[in-house]
């Protein structure tokens, strides 16, 4: 079989590796791709979002199967238009796509179909948006109505917070046309858990529980990331006590004619008041795909193959009853201007470790950082406590010059 995933981050290169355990694949191309996925297969110059490129692609290289790793191509209509050229690709079409495109749309889904979410207002002018809050009680979240790679949410703990962080996504454009709405929601605490599912809009299958660490610095200090680490199982789930909402997310799914032939990504907090969803994504996370993909014992391309022949009912998925944890390896200066160019050493690989390259690229044989976020390390342990260790004792083994981690990463408290 060939295989295209796109994209070029630790989850592409996470997929791309357990795809690759698979016999019956001969060729993995990734577009673009990056340094580590280089050596699972052939990176391709074609931009993510670039859909009709990337179909001539998989037409002239009579691609068997492709897999949608990031969330822009899937908003544009990628699934559709594969589709209709008799190509099998794994992903939400765009209808079911905007359920990550559009917060504002997801939060109309969620209240619809009774799924426990944040109180919210949507607003499309800043005038609007500026009086609401005036009489808000603080804190509040205030999120870019589009697509932000991670970037589009702030806690705003004051009012004068709450107005600079809706003049710049609404006026200054820090997130260009993603901007355009904003979503104002009240805040809730509690401890968030990443819950992933397989699905083929006929049933939904939730997968292990994880927790990510969005905050850059250690005690969630700093900016919000796309993901500094991430631990599975999560400590603050109980296993199968979210099943309604997943069942919930897939009777509006049927309802609404989604054709979601892929991945259901619900983002919960664990609230005094029960579970809620702050999120939907609709496709693997990241870093939530390096630190699952080592617990999954059933083959990934057995399961995608039974999602898109619409038979997950009949496919079995057992996991490792292991712990997992990944630390994330970022560039200086991220989540702003990320410092590039340094050369990349990893000296030694220790068992039970994975090392993904989530910015990097191949020079002169050498990894070289290029992106924010560069190396995902997970590890594999009897427990959390020895997963991190082991996690941590990878990490010693890298020489990567201009980059910091967090050192807190599994350190429950």
């Amino acid at each position: 079989m060939k295989i295209l995933i796109i994209g070029s981050g630790g989850r592409e290169h996470a997929i791309g590796k357990k795809i690759s355990e698979n016999k019956k694949v001969d060729k993995i191309y990734f577009a673009k791709g990056n340094g580590g996925t280089a050596s699972l297969g052939e990176n391709i110059d074609i931009n993510p979002e670039d859909i009709e490129k990337l179909r001539d692609f998989a037409l002239k290289e009579k691609i068997d199967l492709t897999i949608v790793g990031t969330e822009v191509p899937l908003t544009l209509g990628i699934v559709d238009i594969f589709n209709k050229s008799g190509l099998k690709i794994f992903g939400a079409d765009k209808a079911g796509a905007k359920l990550e495109g559009s917060k504002s749309f997801a939060k109309a889904f969620m209240k619809k179909y009774g799924i426990p979410t944040a109180s919210y207002e949507v607003f499309e002018d800043e005038k609007q948006a500026i009086s609401y809050i005036s009489s808000a009680k603080f804190p509040v979240v205030i999120k870019a109505d589009g697509l932000a790679a991670g970037k589009g949410v702030i806690i705003a703990e004051n009012f004068d917070v709450a107005k600079q962080a809706i003049k710049d996504i609404m006026v200054d454009k820090v997130f260009g046309e993603q901007g355009n709405k904003v979503v104002i929601e009240e805040f809730l605490q509690g401890k968030e858990v990443s819950l992933l599912c397989f699905t083929d809009s006929k049933i939904i299958v939730p997968m292990v529980s994880a927790s990510d660490y969005k905050k850059a610095y250690d005690n969630d200090k700093g900016l919000n990331t796309g993901g500094m680490g991430c631990i599975s199982p999560s400590p603050y789930y109980l296993d199968g006590s979210c099943d309604f909402i997943a069942k919930k997310t897939l009777e509006g799914i049927k309802k609404e004619g989604f054709d979601i032939r892929g991945i259901v990504y619900i983002g919960l907090i664990m609230t005094d008041d029960g579970a809620k969803v702050l999120e939907y994504n609709m496709r693997f996370g990241d870093p939530e795909t390096e630190v699952l993909l080592i617990r999954l014992k059933t083959d990934l391309l057995d399961i995608i193959q039974s999602s898109l022949q619409q038979k997950l009912d009949e496919q079995e998925i057992k996991w490792y009853d292991k712990s997992a944890v990944t630390v994330i390896m970022a560039a200086q200066g991220y989540p702003g201007e990320p410092k590039k160019g340094s050369i990349i050493k990893i000296n030694e690989y220790i068992d039970d470790t994975f090392v993904y390259h989530c910015g990097t690229k191949l020079e002169n044989e050498k990894y070289v950082a290029n992106g924010g976020r560069v190396l995902a390390i997970s590890a594999l342990g009897e427990d959390i406590k020895q997963a991190r260790q082991l996690c941590y004792k990878q990490i010693e083994n890298i020489d990567f010059p201009n980059s910091f981690y967090r050192k807190d990463i599994g350190e429950l408290k």
